[in-house]
């Protein structure tokens, strides 16, 4: 096994808002290595995974064991399934930027991406993973075939909608409660060749929605932006290998762009935003599935109550129609991205805020997402693999 890392004195996340010390930072570079860690923890010291540290509240900190997925990040030969139309074997510690460069030269795609690829699959898994075609697809976790994970007595086991459904369920969107992921089989999609993009001005959030669910597109967002007068909405429908924007409301700004290049669309704003100094600041973000029913009125009166000062100078709000929440009627995602820019709210001020609007999103029969984990001892179902998995 890799040597434990040096402790480092202190580790933080993109959320800047807490740091804590770990006892150990160990690199596994196998899922046996992370098996045996687990094992070796016994279920009384916390061990908790870290990819790219792009958590906002801390759920990559631990006082116990932290484990740096990233060298767990290989990614096996793609191959066609005709029923599918391709599956890639992934190893949780690769990003889905790593993913795309796998597939794309095969044509194919995962289903749903992540606005920002620089984040690891088993991270976005065990937290469920919304994208812009989640309207189609569901969540990430739908698009699991397989799944290896670490348990807490150091078993090392598959799961699948065939064997052993209930951890396959339980650690998809589990936050780690159940285990840990370690590789991945993912379904895969043919990729379009190129998007049109078009930009859809709202008059409110009720309005915005009804775009969203109304309009028919691969890919659908939202947001609402802070103006002179008020809150302004606008979702954005994007058609792939398309040659006209959809029928039905007008579109004020039309683009066209390769997919590889519309995946990728974040990475010249993150830049922008390193070079302004606002990607370093604390990230104090909030977002909660809302049932449909409640979500307009929710939306617009959460905004009421903000400006950009309680945003941040970058600060964003997403707002976007999904499907595939369990337990959620019509679910819309509902994020504040915040920024602690200088001369905005302090930090204090914004999380307080969050947690008003987590409080708030319950009442209304929402709940937080990404999910809380929970300290406790994985369930040991399963048949334990005998042999190394050669297919990971």
């Amino acid at each position: 096994m890799t040597a434990p890392g040096p402790v480092v004195p202190a580790m933080g996340d993109f959320g800047g808002t807490m740091r804590r010390t770990p006892r150990e930072v160990v690199r596994p570079a196998s899922a046996r290595e992370v098996a045996a860690v687990l094992a070796r923890a016994g279920g009384t010291i916390p061990v908790v995974p870290r990819g790219c540290g792009h958590s906002t509240d801390g759920r990559s900190l631990t006082g116990g064991i932290s484990l740096d997925m990233r060298a767990l990040a290989a990614i096996r030969p793609v191959r066609d399934a005709p029923v599918h139309g391709g599956r890639v074997l992934v190893e949780a510690g690769a990003t889905w930027r790593e993913v795309l460069e796998a597939t794309l030269p095969h044509g194919l795609t995962p289903p749903v991406l992540t606005d920002h690829l620089d984040m690891t699959v088993g991270g976005t898994l065990a937290a469920g993973g919304v994208g812009g075609t989640s309207h189609v697809h569901g969540l990430q976790t739908a698009a699991v075939l397989e799944l290896e994970v670490a348990t807490a007595d150091g078993a090392l086991l598959r799961c699948s909608p065939s064997r052993d459904r209930e951890l396959f369920d339980a650690v998809r969107g589990g936050a780690g409660r159940h285990g840990i992921i370690t590789g991945a089989a993912l379904r895969l999609v043919p990729a379009p060749r190129r998007v049109l993009s078009c930009k859809i001005p709202c008059r409110d959030a009720a309005e915005l929605l009804r775009v969203q669910t109304g309009t028919r597109a691969d890919h659908v967002s939202g947001q609402a932006r802070p103006s002179e007068d008020g809150w302004r909405y606008e979702a954005k429908a994007v058609l792939y290998d398309a040659d006209a924007p959809p029928p039905g409301p007008a579109c004020t700004e039309v683009e066209e762009l390769g997919y590889l290049d519309f995946a990728d669309r974040m990475r010249p704003d993150v830049e922008e935003l390193i070079a302004l100094g606002e990607w370093a600041r604390p990230h104090p973000w909030a977002m909660a599935f809302l049932p449909g029913r409640a979500a307009a009125a929710f939306i617009e009166r959460t905004l009421a109550a903000m400006g950009r000062a309680e945003l941040g100078l970058s600060g964003v709000v997403l707002i976007k129609a999904l499907t595939g929440v369990d337990g959620i009627a019509d679910p819309v995602l509902f994020g504040l991205l915040r920024t602690a820019s200088p001369g905005c709210a302090p930090v204090g001020a914004m999380l307080a805020a969050n947690r008003d609007f987590h409080a708030g999103a319950r009442a209304a029969g929402g709940r937080p997402y990404p999910p809380a984990g929970a300290p406790g001892r994985p369930p040991n179902t399963g048949q334990p693999l005998a042999t190394e998995c050669v297919d990971w």
